[in-house]
C-alpha cells in the first residue's frame, strides 16, 4: 500500500472553515471511482485544476474517517479499528497516487506548484493520523491482546504493522516533541518536493549544444537527428542538443570519437547541483540532512539510518556497513585491472597513431571499454541494437518469458486513455482466462520525466475494496526522430526486465489486508533482479532478439559471445554502485553536529571515497549526491538494497537453473511462496521457504567475477 493511501495537509476544522472540503463540480474525475476497466484512470479527462479540490475533501474525508474510528465509544477490535483504517483515505489515495505519478512520468509547472503547496499539508495530515493519541490508545489495546483478537496471521501481523508505524511516527513523544516533529515533517516534505523539482530542470539545463554533426562521429544517423530534432525544439536551429540522463555517466560516452565533447558532457553531468545557480541543490541536501538526524534523535535513534534500517532485513548499519566493506575492496581491484587493460589499449592506438597517449579518464572510460569487448569477445553494443528492437523486447521478450514462466497472457488495447501518446496500454489475463491486471508501458524519455527506471501502482490489489492493480513500468528510452525504429542497448533491455520483476510482483500481490502488500526496502528489489535471468535465457533471447528488417534471429555465434561476456566491465559496474551507496550510508550516519553545511557536502562525498579506499578517478559513483534522487526519498540509507537483493537474487537464480529454469513449476513456486505474499510474513522466511536454506553470497561473487578476501 502507498504511504499516502494511509495518511496523507492541515486540519478538518480548517478546511471546513475554509470551504474546501465542499464537493466539487461533477466533472472532477478524481471525485468519484473511475468507471473505465478495473478503475484504470480517466487521463483524457482529468485537468490539473482538479487535483486541488481532490486533495481538500480527500484531507477533510481521510480525518473524518480517522477521528470517527478514535472517537468510536465500543471496545476496540480488529474490524471496527484496524480494518476501519485500512478502508479510510480512499479519495486521498485517488488523487495522491495519481499527482505524484504524473509528476515523475510526465512533469509540468502547474503540478510542481501543487507539490510545492501540497507537501507539507500532506506530512500534517500524515501526522495527524499517526499522532492521534485516541487512535494509538485503541490500537495498542489490540496489540496487547493480539493473539485473541486477531482472527488469522495476517491480522495479527498487520496490528503489530500499525503499531510500529505510529510508534515510529512518535505516538509516545510528549506534546512539544509532537508539536517539534511535525514541523520536522513538514520541512522535510517541502525541501524534498524542492530537491525533485530542481533536479528536473538541472538536468535539463545541463544538456550539451554541439555545433556540428562532425563532432558527434561515433553516434548512428538516428541519434543524430535526435539530437538535431531535441536543439530544434529549443530554437537552436542547426545545432544538436545532447539531453543528460540522471546518472553520472551518460549513455554518449560509450559512442561519441571526439574525445574533448566525450569531457564536456562528463563534466556538465558530474557538475549538476552545485554550480552555485538556481538550481543548486547542495543547501537542501545539507537541511534534509540536518532534519532527517533531529528527528532520528527524536525517537531515540542514534542516527538517521539506525532509524531506517530497523524496518529493513539488514536491521542495522553494522550489517549493512559489514557487507559494502566486505565487497568493496575486491570490486575496487577488479576495477583498477580493468583500468590497467583499458589504459593499455590507449596506449596502443595512440603509439599506432604517432601521437602521446594520456591517462584514462572517467570520460574515456566507457568508449574504450566498448573497443575492449569487441576485441576481446568480438562484439561490440553496436551489432546487437538492430536485433533489440523495443516492441519486440517487450512483446516478445518479457511477456514472452512471463507467459512461460507463469502462464499469464498479454492482449494490447487501444481504447484506454493516455496521458502521452507513445505510453502503451496492456490487459493481462491470468492462467484461468480472467483479467489479472492491466499494465502500462511508459518506456521513453521526455524533458518532463525525471530519471531514471520505477514501477508504480495506479490501482492496487484490495482484497478489501475488491480492486484489481493497474500498474506501470517507466523507463527512459530516447526517443528516435518519426519513421525510425527504437533500438535497445543491452543495458536498456535488462532495465525493461528488472522493471516488469516489480510489475509482476504488484500484479500477483495476493495479500489479505492492503497495509501489508508493501515490503522491506532492502527486499523489494529482489523479485526484480531475479526477473532479469530471462533476458539472456536461451528460449527467451531466441524469441525476441530478432533483426529489426528482415526478421532474423540473432546469430547463434553473437548470443554465445553476449553470454560469454557477461563478466565483462563488472569491476567498474559494481565500484561505481558501491561507492554511491557507500556514501549514502555514511551520510546517513552522522550524528548531530556531523552534517556538513551546503558548502560542504561535496568535499564530504571525497572525504568518504578516499576513507573506504573506492575514491578511483576513473570510477566515479553512479549518482553524486546533489542530484542522487534515490536517497532524498525512499532509498535514505537504503541504495544498498540493490547488491543486499542481489545476494538473494543470485542464490534464487541457482536454485533456478537447477529446477529446471523457465517452466511452469518454477513460476507456481514463485508466485506462491514470494510474489503473491508481499509482507504478510517476515521477507527473509519468504525467501528461505522458495529456496529451503539462508542466504548464500558465493553465487554474487561468481556472477561478477569478485574475490572477497576472508577477513
Amino acid at each position: 500500500m502507498s504511504v499516502t493511501r494511509r495518511f496523507a495537509p492541515l486540519i478538518l476544522s480548517a478546511l471546513l472553515a475554509a470551504g474546501l472540503a465542499q464537493a466539487q463540480p461533477g466533472d472532477n474525475p478524481l471525485l468519484g471511482v473511475s468507471p473505465l476497466p478495473l478503475q484504470y484512470p480517466q487521463f483524457d479527462k482529468l485537468r490539473d485544476e482538479h487535483f486541488g479540490p481532490a486533495l481538500d475533501k480527500g484531507m477533510a474525508e481521510q480525518l473524518a474517517e480517522i477521528q470517527a474510528i478514535a472517537d468510536n465509544p465500543a471496545a476496540p477490535t480488529f474490524d471496527n479499528t484496524i480494518v476501519a483504517w485500512e478502508r479510510s483515505g480512499r479519495l486521498l489515495n485517488r488523487a495522491t497516487t495519481l499527482l505524484f505519478s504524473l509528476l515523475g512520468a510526465d512533469a509540468n509547472p502547474a503540478r510542481q506548484q501543487l507539490q510545492t503547496d501540497y507537501a507539507a499539508k500532506l506530512a500534517a495530515q500524515r501526522d495527524a493520523v499517526l499522532l492521534n493519541p485516541k487512535l494509538f490508545a485503541r490500537v495498542e489495546a489490540l496489540y496487547a491482546q493480539r493473539d485473541t483478537a486477531a482472527p488469522n496471521a495476517e491480522a495479527k501481523r498487520l496490528i503489530e504493522r500499525y503499531r510500529r508505524d505510529m510508534l515510529r511516527a512518535g505516538a509516545q513523544l510528549s506534546d512539544e516533541q509532537k508539536t517539534r516533529m511535525r514541523a520536522i515533517n513538514a520541512e522535510l516534505a517541502t525541501l524534498t518536493a524542492r530537491f525533485n523539482k530542481q533536479v528536473l530542470a538541472e538536468v535539463n539545463d545541463s544538456a550539451i549544444v554541439v555545433d556540428s554533426a562532425e563532432e558527434l562521429a561515433g553516434l548512428s544517423a538516428a541519434q543524430i537527428a535526435a539530437a538535431a530534432d531535441a536543439a530544434r525544439k529549443r530554437g537552436l536551429e542547426g545545432k544538436y542538443l545532447i539531453a543528460l540522463l540522471n546518472t553520472t555517466i551518460q549513455p554518449f560516452e560509450t559512442d561519441l570519437q571526439n574525445r574533448a565533447l566525450r569531457e564536456r558532457l562528463h563534466r556538465a553531468s558530474v557538475a549538476r547541483g552545485a554550480r552555485g545557480n538556481e538550481f543548486d541543490t547542495r543547501a537542501i541536501v545539507s537541511r534534509v540532512m540536518t532534519l532527517r538526524q533531529e528527528r532520528a534523535a527524536l525517537l531515540g535513534y542514534a542516527t538517521p539510518a539506525a532509524y531506517v534500517l530497523e524496518e529493513e532485513t539488514a536491521k542495522t548499519p553494522e550489517t549493512v556497513n559489514a557487507l559494502l566493506r566486505q565487497l568493496a575492496p575486491a570490486a575496487a581491484a577488479s576495477a583498477r585491472q580493468e583500468a590497467a587493460e583499458l589504459q593499455k589499449l590507449i596506449d596502443g592506438e595512440q603509439a599506432a597513431k604517432n601521437q602521446p597517449s594520456f591517462a584514462l579518464q572517467a570520460w574515456d572510460w566507457s568508449y574504450y571499454a566498448e573497443k575492449l569487448r569487441a576485441a576481446k569477445y568480438g562484439f561490440d553494443a553496436s551489432q546487437l541494437k538492430p536485433y533489440l528492437e523495443i516492441g519486440s523486447v517487450l512483446e516478445r521478450g518479457v511477456f514472452f518469458a512471463a507467459q512461460q514462466l507463469y502462464g499469464i497472457t498479454f492482449k494490447r488495447r487501444m481504447d484506454l486513455p493516455v496521458y502521452r501518446d507513445d505510453v502503451r496500454v496492456y490487459d493481462v489475463f491470468d492462467t484461468n482466462g480472467k483479467q489479472l491486471a492491466i499494465f502500462i508501458a511508459d518506456l521513453y524519455a521526455r524533458p518532463s520525466k525525471r530519471g531514471g527506471a520505477w514501477m508504480n501502482a495506479y490501482v492496487g490489489q484490495n482484497a478489501l475494496e475488491g480492486t484489481q492493480p493497474v500498474v506501470a513500468n517507466h523507463l527512459n528510452i530516447p526517443k528516435p526522430p518519426p519513421g525510425e525504429p527504437t533500438l535497445l542497448t543491452w543495458d536498456e533491455v535488462n532495465t525493461m526486465f528488472h522493471e516488469f520483476g516489480h510489475a509482476l510482483h504488484g500484479m500477483f500481490n495476493k495479500s489479505r489486508y492492503p497495509g501489508l502488500s508493501r515490503v522491506p526496502r532492502d527486499f523489494v528489489e529482489y523479485p526484480s533482479q531475479v526477473n532479469e535471468v530471462w533476458a539472456d535465457w536461451p528460449s527467451v533471447l531466441a524469441s525476441y532478439a530478432r533483426h529489426y528488417k528482415t526478421g532474423e534471429a540473432m546469430p547463434r555465434e553473437l548470443l554465445d559471445k553476449v553470454s560469454r561476456a557477461k563478466r565483462f566491465n563488472q569491476g567498474y559496474t559494481t565500484l561505481s554502485y558501491l561507492s554511491a551507496a557507500i556514501v549514502d550510508q555514511r551520510l546517513h550516519q552522522l550524528k548531530a553536529g556531523e552534517i556538513p553545511t551546503a558548502d560542504g557536502i561535496v568535499d564530504f562525498e571525497a572525504k568518504v571515497l578516499k576513507e573506504e579506499g573506492v575514491d578511483f578517478g576513473p570510477v566515479p559513483p553512479r549518482y553524486k549526491l546533489p542530484y542522487f534522487s534515490h536517497i532524498m526519498g525512499g532509498y535514505s540509507a537504503g541504495y544498498y538494497a540493490y547488491i543486499w537483493s542481489e545476494v538473494l537474487d543470485a542464490d534464487t537464480v541457482e536454485w533456478l537453473k537447477a529446477e529446471g529454469g523457465l517452466k511452469r513449476a518454477n513460476g507456481d513456486q514463485l508466485r506462491a511462496k514470494m510474489l503473491s505474499r508481499g509482507g504478510s510474513e517476515d521477507a527473509m522466511q519468504l525467501f528461505r521457504n522458495l529456496v529451503g536454506h539462508e542466504p548464500d553470497i558465493k553465487p554474487l561473487l561468481e556472477r561478477r567475477g569478485l574475490v572477497v578476501q576472508k577477513p
